[in-house]
């Protein structure tokens, strides 16, 4: 039997509570003072005035504009691997969607933004599929890219990109921190930050008698189902998720999704096999249904422990990103864990 992550009522009830304000709770941050300069991935963006029109690229920038309670501002949407947080489908149906996966460029400014917030810098940076930080400069455009892939990383060699540094939950409230500053709404943003840190730590506790005993893979995708699987390295969102429930992650590199061969894998035999679930179909191996079949029928992967053994959990992929869903990851591998007995 595959473990799928049922309990996500935290989280909903979290978002939807966000969504609507929580009047009970004092405000304590200060308005934000304009012109506003906020330094990011290495520029500095000036504000006049909070933006009346944003285009955000990357479902995880996306849904922090929702949580802020910036909806209504938020004017296109690009990059999304699966639904939206729960409690803002109506909210996310009046957005319109420039694509699934890249937008063009000129779709984007067709939405004559004030400001776009990007979740990855391989879609505006140096060598953006969409466009460059200097075309978009060019119209005066400001570009926010998310902390978590800039800092502590080199993007410069393209793809996934390579992580000097572990990413950590800090970079996600940095950029939950700017962008309320941004816009002025600071109060919103501490409350989000409070609920994801409780949540985590809720998490850790559950499963902190397991004294770090269990080891796991976590496998994104595969260009195709026998290719070589891309998984998570160690200084990714995933090496965060297994750092803070005491998992040992069996792939060392620093790469942020590197691909390694199945036979590496089996030899090292993690307790655990973690396979991301999606509504992307780039790749035949983005369907969950690919992954288990691939893994009970190989030859190879039939034969680890966690497939036999039926310890494969399913998670969404966005919880493997460097984002707010990192930490609907952590809890739901740890509802997983427990339920599989491993707590023990």
């Amino acid at each position: 039997m595959t473990i799928l992550p049922t309990r996500f009522l935290r989280a909903v009830a979290s978002a939807i509570v966000l969504a609507v304000g929580l009047t009970s709770v004092p405000a304590h941050a200060e308005q934000t003072s304009y012109p506003l300069t906020i330094r990011n991935c290495g520029r500095d963006l000036t504000f006049a005035k909070p933006p009346q029109r944003a285009v955000s690229l990357g479902q995880s920038t996306t849904e922090i504009l929702y949580l802020l309670g910036l909806a209504d501002k938020t004017v296109g949407t690009a990059v999304w691997l699966g639904p939206v947080l729960k409690g803002f489908e109506e909210a996310n149906a009046k957005v319109p969607r420039l694509a699934d996966n890249d937008p063009s460029f000129e779709s984007v400014i067709a939405r004559k933004p004030d400001i776009v917030t990007v979740q990855f810098q391989w879609h505006i940076g140096p060598k953006g599929t969409v466009g460059t930080i200097e075309q978009f400069a060019d119209l005066k455009i400001p570009i926010y890219t998310s902390p978590a892939d800039c800092i502590g990383k080199d993007n410069s060699s393209g793809g996934d990109g390579v992580r000097a540094e572990a990413f950590s939950m800090d970079l996600i409230y940095q950029e939950i921190r700017d962008l309320a500053q941004i816009f002025d709404v600071q109060d919103r943003g501490e409350q989000v930050v409070a609920d994801l840190k409780a949540r985590e730590e809720a998490a850790r506790q559950k499963i902190a008698s397991s004294g770090g005993k269990l080891s796991a893979v976590f496998w994104f995708s595969s260009a195709n189902p026998a290719a070589d699987p891309y998984v998570a390295g160690k200084n990714g969102a995933p090496g965060y998720v297994m750092k803070a429930l005491g998992i040992r992650n069996i792939i060392e590199s620093d790469e942020e999704w590197p691909t390694i061969g199945w036979e590496t894998i089996a030899k090292a035999d993690p307790s655990i096999i973690v396979a991301a679930r999606m509504e992307r179909r780039r790749f035949p191996a983005d369907d969950i249904a690919v992954k288990h079949q691939f893994l009970k029928n190989d030859p190879v992967t039939s034969l680890m422990t966690a497939v036999k053994q039926n310890r494969i959990v399913d998670l969404d992929a966005q919880t493997m990103n460097p984002t707010i869903r990192t930490i609907d990851g952590i809890e739901a591998l740890a509802d997983s864990i427990a339920e599989l007995g491993l707590a023990r």
